[in-house]
């Protein structure tokens, strides 16, 4: 079975894991250079819920966010990765610069994203609060952006 959804499947996945009882976790982002922050944020994530959904931008979308050369990895490759981690329950593939349309069908208990987050405006995070449920802040491991790893791959070229 495969982990990568698109968004009637992973409403109808939800839909049947919140009758459960099963506390549904959400985060999202570009995963471009998967790095050990990304795994780190996965694993902190995980351990809030039952279920981990995660967001992946589309090429189209790293583009317009972060701007000719992005992304490195197509989205199937990016996506594959992510799919491959244990503690990754769901993934699904955005073409939107943010998760907004997902978070709103999904209504996930617990929307995650990185501490470097915290205090700026986190997209969907008014839907989450409203439906009762929570914003969390996982660990930020410094150094480990993937803009400083393609610099670093440059200049080291």
């Amino acid at each position: 079975m495969s982990k990568l959804k698109n968004l009637k499947e992973l409403v109808r996945i939800v839909s049947r894991l919140k009758r459960k009882g099963r506390k549904i976790v959400f985060t999202n982002g570009c995963f471009d250079i998967l790095h050990a922050g990304h795994l780190k944020s996965l694993l902190h994530a995980k351990k809030m819920g039952d279920v981990l959904i995660v967001g992946i931008n589309s090429d189209n979308s790293v583009r317009r966010l972060k701007g000719y050369g992005r992304p490195i990895f197509s989205a199937k490759d990016r996506s594959a990765l992510v799919c491959g981690l244990e503690m990754v329950d769901y993934c699904i593939i955005f073409n939107e610069d943010t998760p907004e349309r997902i978070i709103r069908e999904l209504v996930p208990d617990i929307l995650v994203k990185g501490a470097d987050y915290r205090g700026k405006k986190v997209v969907g995070a008014d839907i989450v609060r409203a439906a009762g449920g929570r914003v969390a802040f996982v660990p930020y491991l410094g150094g480990r952006s993937t803009s400083a790893i393609i610099k670093k791959i440059k200049s080291a070229s």
